[in-house]
C-alpha cells in the first residue's frame, strides 16, 4: 500500500515540476526535482533528512511541494506542518511570495482542494501591547519627539506587528511591546490585538506554521515541562537555514544575566509599588554594570570572552543573589505569582555564575553600547536537541546551502545530536550554476605570511585589492573577517579608488542599498554580510576574501579541546569545518543567477597552492578554474562582460 502511495506522490512531483510550474513561468531545474523526490521519500518513510542545497537549486519550492504531497497522500502526515527559519526575510518570502504562488497554481491544476493557509508565529516581544501603546502615546504627547520616530509610534495604532514598522526607536519598541507577563487585570484583555492574533493562530485552520528556531525550541521546552504549547500540534517539521539551529540552541539551553534584566525587573516592581525593592535593585544594577564594564575596545561585539570572576565580581554577584532573595521574601502577599517566579529565576541565574556550575560553559560579551552580558551555555546541546526535536517520531527535513563542511555532514550532525540516531539520511544537491565557465578563483603570486594585524599585512592586502579593482573594472565586494583589518585597509586605499568606496559597519542596510544603486562601486564589509545578502548581475563581479574566515577562539570552542588527542585533531575536527562553512557562505555572494560571472580572490597565503589549508579550501568550494596570474583575471572579465560594464570607471570619488 505504501509503495502505491509513494509512486503516486512521486509521479505528482514530476507533473508539478515538469508541467505545472514551467507553464506558470517558474524556472525548474533537474537538481530541484531530484531534491524534492528525496525530501518526499524521507517524509513518507518518517526519517530525518539533511539536505545540502547549493545556490540556485530552489530548495524552498522543493520542500514546500514535498510537504504538500506528503500531507495529501499520507493520513499520518495530515496534521499541520512547521517551517522554522533563522531570518525574518525568508519568513516574509515564504508568506508573501512562495505560498501565494503555489496555492494559486496548485489549486488551478487540481493538485490541492483548498488554498494553502499559514500563520507566522513569533515571540510576544515582537507585537504591540495596546495598553502600553496608549500609555506611551500619552507620555510623548506635547513633547519635542523626533518626527520620524513619532510617526512610527503612531502607525502602531494600525499595525500590531512591530517588525513591519520602520523608524521605531529601540526604546519605544521596549516600551510598547507585549510584556513577558500580561496582568490579569488588564482592561483591554478581551480586545487586545495580540491575544486576538494568538487565538486565531492556535484555533484557526492554518495548515502551515512559520517560526524562527528560538520559537521552535521554546515550544519544545513548553511541551517538555507540561506548559501550554506555543505551536499547534504538528506532523512534519522543516528546519530551513539549519546551519543556524545550533546557535539558537545555545541561547535556548543557556542562561544570561545583564543590566537589561535588572531594568526589566525594576520596572515590574515599580508597577507593584515596591519602592524599597526598586531602590535596592537600581543600586545593585549599577554595581553589576561597574564590576563587569568593558575594559578594552573590541572589533566585534559578538565576541565571547572568558568569564573571569575576581573577588570584586564574586562579591557583587553574591550581593545581587541575596537581594533577589530578600526582595522575594518581602513582597506583598497579593504580589503576582509570575513576579515571584521572575525573582527566583534571577536568583538561580546569579548563583549559577557565582558558583560556576560545571554543566555550563560561561562567558562574557558586550552589546554595541558596551553593556555587559553574562552568558552560560549548556555543555550538552546535542542531547538537548535530540530530546526536544529528534525523538518526537515525526519526519524532519533540515536544509541549508551550508550544511556540509567540505564534503562531510558529520560536523553538523555531531553538533546537533543527529550522529547517534539510526533514521538519518543525507542528500547533496549541487548548484546547477556553471562555475567552471562563469567563475575564476585567484590566488595572488605575492601572497606570503605576515603577522595578523601587522602594518605589513594591511599594506599587502591594500595593494592587492587596488590591483584587483583595476583588473576587474570595480564591481567589487571585499569580505573581511575583522572590522579592525577592514578599517586599516580602508584608510590605505580610500584616496586611490577609481570608483566609489563604501564601508558597511554592523550591517548598515542603508549602505548596502546605496551600493546596489551605484552603477559601479567597491564595498568593504564584514560580520553578517558573509551570508543572506544578494548582489545579482554585475553589482559584484569581483569577490575578495583577504583572510580565511577561521572562527575567533572563544570559551565555547575551547571547551571542546579536551575531547581530542592533539591540538591538530581539534583544529581539523572543529575549527577547519567552521572555516569551510563560512567560506562557502561568503563564496555564495559571488554568483546568484545562472548568468552571473565573477572572479573570487582569496588573498590568504594559507589558501594558495602549497598553503597549509589549500586542500580544505578547494573542498569547500565548487570545482572552478584556478589562476595565480593577475593577467588571467583581467582577461576573464573582459571576455565575459559587455561594453556597459566598463563605462563607470574614473575619478577618485569616495563615499
Amino acid at each position: 500500500m505504501l509503495i502505491n502511495i509513494a509512486e503516486r506522490a512521486h509521479a505528482e512531483v514530476e507533473r508539478i515540476f515538469r508541467v505545472i510550474l514551467p507553464e506558470s513561468g517558474l524556472t525548474v531545474r533537474k537538481e530541484q526535482i531530484a531534491l524534492c523526490h528525496s525530501m518526499l521519500d524521507s517524509l513518507l518513510h518518517n526519517t530525518i533528512s539533511l539536505c545540502d542545497a547549493g545556490v540556485g537549486i530552489g530548495k524552498t519550492y522543493a520542500y514546500l511541494v514535498a510537504c504538500i504531497l506528503a500531507r495529501k497522500y499520507s493520513i499520518q502526515l495530515s496534521r499541520p506542518l512547521v517551517i522554522s527559519t533563522s531570518s525574518v526575510a525568508l519568513q516574509e518570502a515564504i508568506l508573501g511570495e512562495y505560498l501565494p504562488f503555489l496555492s494559486k497554481v496548485l489549486l488551478s491544476n487540481s493538485v490541492i482542494d483548498e488554498s494553502l493557509t499559514a500563520y507566522l508565529r513569533k515571540g510576544k516581544e515582537r507585537f504591540v501591547c495596546d495598553e502600553r501603546l496608549s500609555q506611551r502615546l500619552k507620555a510623548v504627547a506635547g513633547t519635542k519627539k523626533n518626527a520620524k520616530q513619532l510617526a512610527a509610534l503612531r502607525s502602531l495604532m494600525l499595525r500590531y506587528d512591530l517588525d513591519t514598522v520602520t523608524g521605531l526607536s529601540e526604546f519605544d519598541r521596549r516600551q510598547v511591546c507585549v510584556p513577558k507577563a500580561c496582568p490579569k487585570s488588564c482592561a483591554r484583555k478581551d480586545t487586545c490585538r495580540y491575544h486576538v492574533y494568538l487565538h486565531q493562530a492556535q484555533s484557526g485552520p492554518a495548515m502551515i506554521q512559520i517560526c524562527n528556531h528560538n520559537y521552535l525550541l521554546a515550544d519544545a521546552e513548553h511541551r517538555r515541562q507540561g506548559f501550554h504549547p506555543l505551536l499547534k500540534g504538528y506532523g512534519i517539521l522543516v528546519v530551513d537555514e539549519a546551519h543556524k539551529l545550533w546557535d539558537a540552541a545555545c541561547q535556548m539551553y543557556g542562561e544570561a544575566l545583564s543590566s537589561q534584566d535588572f531594568e526589566e525587573l525594576t520596572n515590574l516592581l515599580e508597577k507593584e509599588k515596591c519602592s524599597q525593592a526598586v531602590h535596592t535593585l537600581r543600586e545593585k544594577s549599577a554595581h553589576f554594570a561597574a564590576a563587569f564594564r568593558q575594559v578594552e575596545t573590541r572589533e566585534d561585539e559578538r565576541c565571547r570572552l572568558p568569564l573571569i570572576l575576581t573577588s570584586i565580581r564574586s562579591k557583587v554577584l553574591m550581593d545581587c543573589e541575596n537581594s533577589f532573595s530578600q526582595i522575594k521574601r518581602t513582597l506583598p502577599e497579593k504580589a503576582p505569582r509570575w513576579l515571584v517566579h521572575r525573582l527566583e529565576k534571577m536568583e538561580r541565574t546569579t548563583r549559577l555564575f557565582r558558583e560556576q556550575d560545571s554543566k555550563y560553559i560561561r562567558y562574557l560579551k558586550y552589546d554595541r553600547d558596551g553593556t555587559p552580558f553574562l552568558c552560560a551555555v549548556n555543555k550538552d546541546i546535542p542531547k538537548q536537541l535530540r530530546r526536544a526535536l529528534w525523538e518526537q517520531r515525526i519526519p524532519v527535513i533540515l536544509t541549508s546551502g551550508t550544511l556540509k563542511a567540505g564534503n562531510d555532514f558529520h560536523p553538523v550532525m555531531e553538533k546537533t545530536g543527529l550522529d547517534s540516531l539510526p533514521n538519518v539520511r543525507t542528500y547533496s544537491a549541487p548548484s546547477p550554476f556553471d562555475y567552471k565557465r562563469n567563475c575564476l578563483l585567484y590566488f595572488p603570486e605575492s601572497s606570503k605570511g605576515e603577522p595578523h594585524g601587522s602594518n605589513s599585512e594591511s599594506k599587502r592586502i591594500a595593494k592587492e585589492i587596488l590591483q584587483l579593482v583595476h583588473a576587474t573594472g570595480g564591481h567589487t565586494l571585499v569580505l573581511f573577517t575583522s572590522y579592525s583589518l577592514m578599517g586599516a585597509v580602508y584608510s590605505l586605499v580610500k584616496d586611490q579608488m577609481p570608483v566609489p568606496l563604501m564601508e558597511v559597519w554592523r550591517n548598515s542596510q542603508d549602505t548596502i542599498r546605496r551600493f546596489k544603486r551605484e552603477q559601479n562601486a567597491v564595498l568593504f564589509a564584514a560580520g553578517s554580510c558573509w551570508e543572506g545578502i544578494d548582489f545579482p548581475g554585475d553589482i559584484v563581479s569581483s569577490l575578495i576574501v583577504p583572510r580565511l574566515p577561521f572562527p575567533v577562539p572563544d570559551p565555547i570552542r575551547e571547551a571542546q579541546r579536551p575531547n581530542y588527542m592533539t591540538l591538530q585533531d581539534y583544529i581539523q575536527a572543529v575549527i577547519v569545518p567552521e572555516m569551510q562553512v563560512k567560506l562557502r557562505q561568503g563564496f555564495g555572494r559571488a554568483i546568484r543567477t545562472e548568468t552571473d560571472t565573477c572572479v573570487v580572490s582569496i588573498l590568504d597565503y594559507r589558501a594558495a597552492l602549497g598553503g597549509k589549508y589549500h586542500q580544505e579550501v578547494m573542498e569547500a568550494l565548487p570545482p572552478v578554474p584556478v589562476t595565480r596570474q593577475i593577467e588571467d583575471v583581467e582577461q576573464f572579465i573582459r571576455a565575459r562582460k559587455g561594453p556597459d560594464y566598463f563605462l563607470y570607471m574614473g575619478g577618485n570619488k569616495c563615499v
